[in-house]
C-alpha cells in the first residue's frame, strides 16, 4: 500500500514528551504504531484492517486503548495547544464518510425516532381528542 500515514522524526520528537514512561521491557516502536493509530482514525478503518506495514492489529488496539484511557492523547492536545502563542483550538476531525461516525449516527438517529413516535402514541387517539377537548 503506498498511501501509508507516516509521523516524521521531527513530529516524533515533539509528541515523545507526552508518552508514558516504559516499564520493564520496551515498547514495540512508538513510530510505526502511532502513524497505524492514525491511520486507521484517518481512514475509518476497523482494527482489523490495519496495513501489516503497522505491526499487528491487536498491538494497534492495545495502545490505542491504553493511551485512551490514561489521558495520554488528550495531553498530547494540551501540550501542543500549550506550546503556541496564539490561542487556538486544535481537534481531530472526523469526516462523515467515516463508518464507525455513520453507524453511530445511524444508531442514535433510530434510537431517537423510536422515542418520538413512543411519545406520540402513549395513551392512543382517544387521549389525543381528550386533550384536545380539554383545550
Amino acid at each position: 500500500m503506498s498511501n501509508l500515514f507516516w509521523l516524521t522524526e521531527a513530529q516524533m520528537a515533539r509528541l515523545r514528551p507526552f508518552f508514558p514512561k516504559s516499564h520493564g521491557h520496551p515498547r514495540v516502536d512508538d513510530l510505526r504504531v502511532l502513524s497505524g493509530i492514525i491511520f486507521i482514525n484517518r481512514n475509518g478503518l476497523r482494527w482489523c484492517d490495519a496495513p501489516r506495514e503497522y505491526g499487528p492489529a491487536k498491538t494497534l488496539y492495545n495502545r490505542w486503548k491504553r493511551w485512551s484511557d490514561n489521558g495520554v492523547f488528550a495531553r498530547i492536545m494540551v501540550g501542543l495547544a500549550a506550546e503556541s502563542a496564539e490561542h487556538r483550538t486544535i481537534m481531530i476531525d472526523v469526516s462523515r464518510r467515516t463508518p464507525c461516525v455513520r453507524v453511530s449516527l445511524r444508531k442514535y438517529l433510530k434510537a431517537h425516532r423510536t422515542a418520538c413516535s413512543l411519545r406520540a402514541k402513549k395513551g392512543g387517539v382517544a387521549a389525543r381528542s381528550v386533550e384536545r377537548k380539554a383545550a
